[in-house]
C-alpha cells in the first residue's frame, strides 16, 4: 500500500456541472474531491462551497480546495477570501501557487524569493487559525518548478502549516521523478497525477502504471500527518469514459 487514496481535480472537466462531477467521483470509487477554484468554486461564492459541502459528505468524499492565489503577486486579502470559500466547502487543504505565475524559478532574485517565502509564510498561519493546510503547486513556471528552488522555498517558509505537491513535468524521466521526491518527498501532502508525454500528449493511465506504482512506492515518509490524495488530473479527450478507466487504473495501483 502506497498511502495515497484515489481522489480526483475537478480542473479535469472544467466546463462540466459541479454536480456532474461529484457523481463520475462517486462512480468512479474516489476518496476525494480537489474543487477547482477558477470553475466550480470561486473564491467569494460560498453559498456554492457550502452546498457542494453537504454534497459532498453525503457522498463520503473528502475535499480539498484548489485556488489560484499566487503570492506575492496576490496578497493576503485575496488569499483570506479564498480561504473563505475553502472553509465553507469544508476543506481540509488549500493548493495556492508559489510566486508569479508563468515566470520560471530562474528569474527570480534572491530578494523576490525572500518576498514570496514571506507571502506564503503569512497565509500559512492565516490558515493555520482555521485548521486548514496550506499545499504549494509544483508546476513549470513556478517557484517550484524543479526540486531545488521548491527545497529551497520550503526551507525558506519555515512554516509548519505550509507544504508541496508534486507531480512528474510532462515527459519526466522516471529516474529523474524519483530524484525529485527523494529530495522533496518529505513536504510532500498530496499528488497530482496524469499520463503525459513531453509534447502534452495525453495517454491513458494504463500506459504509466509501472511509472505511478514505482513514484509512489518510493515517495519518502512525510512530515505529513492526514489523509493523502493521488488526485487525477486531465484525461484523454476531456472524456468521462477516459476518466473512468484511469480511477479505476489509479484504484488498482494504489492497493498494490
Amino acid at each position: 500500500m502506497s498511502g495515497f487514496e484515489p481522489a480526483l481535480c475537478t480542473v479535469t472537466f472544467r466546463k462540466m456541472p459541479a454536480e456532474r462531477v461529484l457523481e463520475l467521483a462517486v462512480q468512479a470509487g474516489l476518496a476525494a474531491i480537489e474543487w477547482a477554484g477558477d470553475a466550480h468554486v470561486v473564491p467569494g461564492d460560498e453559498p456554492v462551497a457550502r452546498n457542494l459541502a453537504r454534497l459532498c459528505e453525503s457522498a463520503g468524499l473528502a475535499t480539498s480546495y484548489g485556488s489560484y492565489v499566487a503570492p506575492p503577486t496576490d496578497d493576503l486579502p485575496v488569499f483570506r477570501r479564498a480561504l473563505d470559500s475553502a472553509i465553507a466547502l469544508g476543506a481540509s487543504n488549500i493548493r495556492i501557487w508559489p510566486g508569479t505565475r508563468q515566470r520560471d524559478s530562474k528569474d527570480y532574485s534572491e530578494g523576490e524569493r525572500r518576498t514570496a517565502a514571506a507571502a506564503i509564510r503569512d497565509m500559512g498561519a492565516e490558515a493555520a487559525r482555521h485548521g486548514v493546510t496550506v499545499s504549494l503547486e509544483y508546476h513549470p513556471q513556478s517557484l517550484t518548478d524543479e526540486s531545488d528552488s521548491a527545497r529551497r522555498l520550503i526551507d525558506a517558509i519555515a512554516h509548519d502549516n505550509v507544504y508541496l505537491y508534486w507531480q512528474p513535468r510532462p515527459g519526466l524521466p522516471l529516474g529523474e521523478a524519483l530524484a525529485e521526491v527523494a529530495q522533496i518527498g518529505e513536504h510532500v501532502s498530496h499528488v497530482h497525477v496524469f499520463a503525459w508525454d513531453a509534447d502534452r500528449n495525453r495517454f491513458s493511465l494504463r500506459s504509466a502504471s509501472d511509472y505511478w506504482r514505482t513514484v509512489l512506492a518510493e515517495m519518502p515518509a512525510s512530515r505529513w500527518t492526514g489523509r493523502r490524495f493521488a488526485m487525477l488530473e486531465f484525461v484523454a479527450n476531456d472524456d468521462p469514459a477516459a476518466f473512468l478507466e484511469d480511477a479505476a487504473t489509479l484504484r488498482h495501483i494504489l492497493e498494490r
